[in-house]
């Protein structure tokens, strides 16, 4: 009877122990933060994307995918439900895209922000909002793709036009004419061979030459070289002359002050004397024309007296008409 208590003691100890055990597994493997559902909606392909797939947010893991589905309201919409942890800062400006891990060809969904509107976006499960899911990289590829074979086969016909029988001709003329410019190139540094040899010496004559010029150019820059004593000299006679030119200034104002107050007064009294001589000599035409017999007899002849005069007297007519008038009154 012990052996079979002690059997069923030991036997209830494992149980319970592998059910704590489990319910620790359990426990600490469950996932317990709390995630809101969003909606994103796509018009593209959701190729390498399933449930259970990592939702990221700037790189970080904040959720997975609850299930991908079609929209019924929207024909060729697709819905896909994410569960996004409600710590992750999702804003009305917040947009998804898909990426793929490595090159196993799984997709996940990468969240982003530009910005525009940070202002939060509520979600839950009555009202859950939706996010749009833009076109990865993948999907831009593939809608450039057809732009891209378009472009390629322009640039292929091109290439084709332009590697045609003539032109490949011209290619080939082209550079022969090279090459024979380059043979040109060749033969001209030849012949510039000895010339190049005659340039140490032409190089060690200019060296020469360009000492005596800064030997020139030296001894002019020195105070008591010719050139300075020269312009030394040259400035003293400058100034010699320039005192001498002073003198003369000064000796023609002087002459000028002479010339104004002394003899433009005499000018003036001998101009007076023959404007009264000229007067004179005016006066004596004038009585010689009345009397030429001034000349000869001496003396102009006296004015007969007037009216009033001593000596005056009426002519014999005009006499006789002052008396009556005389005699009548």
């Amino acid at each position: 009877m012990e052996n079979k208590a002690h059997a069923f003691w030991a036997g209830a100890f494992t149980l319970g122990l592998l059910a704590v055990i489990a319910f620790a597994v359990v426990f600490f493997s469950a996932d317990h933060t709390v995630r809101v559902p969003y909606d994103l909606i796509s018009r593209s392909n959701v190729t390498g994307l399933y449930p259970d797939a990592a939702v990221r947010y700037r790189g970080l893991d904040v959720g997975k995918v609850q299930s991908i589905k079609f929209d019924p309201s929207h024909p060729g919409q697709i819905r896909i439900r994410v569960l996004v942890d409600q710590k992750a800062p999702m804003t009305r400006s917040t947009f998804g895209t898909l990426a793929l891990q490595g090159v196993t060809g799984i997709a996940f969904v990468q969240l982003d922000d530009n910005g525009l509107d940070l202002s939060p976006l509520p979600s839950s499960a009555k009202h859950v909002a939706q996010i749009p899911l833009r076109p990865g990289l993948l999907d831009q590829l593939q809608r450039r793709g057809d732009a891209l074979l378009r472009k390629l086969d322009s640039i292929a016909g091109d290439l084709d036009e332009m590697l045609n029988e003539d032109n490949r001709k011209q290619i080939m003329a082209a550079v022969s004419s090279v090459q024979q410019a380059a043979s040109s190139v060749n033969a001209v540094a030849l012949q510039l061979g000895p010339a190049t040899q005659h340039l140490p010496a032409a190089v060690d004559d200019l060296r020469k030459t360009l000492q005596s010029t800064n030997q020139l150019v030296t001894n002019l820059n020195r105070p008591d070289g010719p050139f300075q004593t020269n312009l030394n000299k040259a400035g003293t006679a400058a100034a010699q002359a320039g005192q001498s030119l002073s003198s003369i200034d000064a000796s023609i104002q002087q002459l000028s002050a002479r010339v104004g107050y002394d003899t433009l007064p005499r000018v003036d009294s001998l101009t007076d004397d023959v404007r009264s001589a000229m007067r004179s000599v005016d006066k004596a035409a004038g009585t010689f024309s009345r009397s030429p017999n001034s000349l000869l007899f001496g003396g102009a002849p006296r004015p007969a007296p007037g009216p009033g005069e001593p000596g005056f007297a009426w002519p014999a007519g005009a006499g006789a008409g002052a008396s009556a008038g005389a005699g009548g009154k």
